[in-house]
């Protein structure tokens, strides 16, 4: 029972739209309100314990309330929250970044992903002198008026949300992902105005969307033949699937990337960074606009620090094994099932597709079964089991999931589909 919750959410619309303060946060009948997390899980206000996936959507990659970054930031509280002024701290992340990316020669720290990917969009105009911007159908970049917008195959896209006008995405165009086809018609229609392509290596926003084989090498090479600018939007897959994310793991380097979730530890942030050419445009070395209040907010970026001075070889290959232990007890467990299933994932990332189709784009993703999907997150979490509440978003696993939290859950799965 979940007294309390039903209580706390009816009490919350009064005062919040929906009674949550983000849409993925919302599910019927009512979502559960935390009290508290602690390593691999979550425990809600009427004392129920969850094995938490979500995460905070991907950021708490060492888990609920890590012992150094509380230490940290308990330290840094001491000596202030905002200064206006830069701080070392700054310095001292941005080398962090530098050090681990392929790409990245400078940084700007910015609030949240959604800045960073505005941020770099503009960027990469500026840089082309160009205004058209190719993105995937199902990629979600943050919520600005240029990427909130999905359509049909090639087509300039309208926006997905009242209040964006058309022409703020006009200069939009869709493709399916995995389409080589689709990507080299669209420059050769658009041959000379197209500033950037925006990806994400590894789409989790539509569940969890590897790219084939070849396909990063592919938008590398047809990016750097036709003088447009390449992004990876590494907010999810940024220090999760390697150190230097995943143009280390698929050896593809991108002219900018963008950062958020793992590089504030749990705070909000966000950042974009790339090769000197492109960075040092922006303000005050150049004249491409960016600005923030909070940007380097000091909580932020000790956060950060904590948390990748943790993310070493050994971390990484303990998330390789609990991944592919995660993935392969599900796919045992599914096959005993008469069920249409399709288990996908990269590291520490995963997904249950309810369709038995491969998944290499939104339309494959569109095949599944929602309504079972549904059935499946609702009897995980009357199981003990929290992911996150649609078809359509990636789990996570952190190094806190230890064996038996996965063997748990992989029970749970089991008896969640019986």
């Amino acid at each position: 029972m979940s007294q309390k919750s039903e209580l706390l959410f009816n009490e919350s619309k009064k005062y919040l739209p929906g009674g949550v303060n983000s849409p993925v946060r919302a599910f019927k009948p009512y979502p559960f309100f935390v009290d508290h997390g602690k390593g691999s899980c979550l425990y809600d206000v009427d004392g129920n314990k969850y094995i938490d996936y979500c995460l905070g959507y991907g950021p708490l990659v060492l888990g609920h309330v890590n012992k150094k970054i509380v230490e940290d930031i308990t330290t840094q509280l001491s000596c202030g929250t905002t200064f206006g002024v830069p701080s070392e701290k700054e310095i001292q992340l941005a080398k962090m970044v530098v050090d681990r990316v392929p790409c990245a020669d400078m940084v700007r720290f910015t609030n949240s992903g959604t800045e960073a990917t505005m941020s770099a969009i503009r960027l990469a105009r500026a840089a082309t002198n160009s205004k058209k911007i190719i993105k995937f159908i199902g990629s979600y970049h943050g919520a600005h008026d240029a990427v909130l917008v999905k359509s049909g195959s090639g087509a300039v896209g309208l926006p997905d949300s009242p209040g964006v006008p058309s022409e703020a995405t006009e200069n939009t165009i869709l493709v399916p992902f995995n389409d080589k086809q689709a990507i080299e018609d669209i420059i050769k229609e658009y041959s000379g105005d197209i500033a950037c392509i925006i990806v994400e290596p590894i789409m989790g926003n539509i569940g969890c969307i590897a790219p084939k084989d070849d396909y990063l090498s592919f938008l590398r090479k047809i990016t750097s033949d036709n003088g447009i600018i390449l992004i990876f939007d590494e907010v999810i897959t940024g220090f999760r699937i390697a150190s230097g994310g995943a143009q280390e793991y698929y050896g593809v380097t991108p002219d900018l990337v963008t950062f958020g979730k793992i590089v504030g530890g749990g705070f909000p942030i966000g950042a974009f960074a790339g090769k000197k050419e492109f960075m040092n445009m922006i303000a005050p070395e150049g004249n491409v606009y960016q600005a923030g209040t909070f940007s380097g907010n000091p909580i932020s970026i000790t956060g950060g620090i904590s948390t990748l001075t943790q993310l070493g070889a050994d971390f990484y290959s303990s998330m390789h094994d609990k991944g592919e232990y995660l993935r392969t007890g599900i796919k045992e467990v599914l096959s005993d099932l008469s069920i249409d299933y399709t288990v996908v994932g990269v590291e520490s990332m995963f997904q249950v597709y309810f369709t038995s189709n491969d998944v290499y784009n939104y339309d494959d993703a569109q095949t599944c079964d929602v309504k079972a999907f549904d059935k499946y997150f609702h009897n995980l979490l009357d199981n003990g089991v929290f992911i996150a509440p649609s078809q359509f978003e990636c789990g996570f696993i952190s190094r806190s999931h230890n064996i038996s939290d996965l063997d748990k859950t992989i029970e749970s799965i089991k008896s969640s589909l019986i």
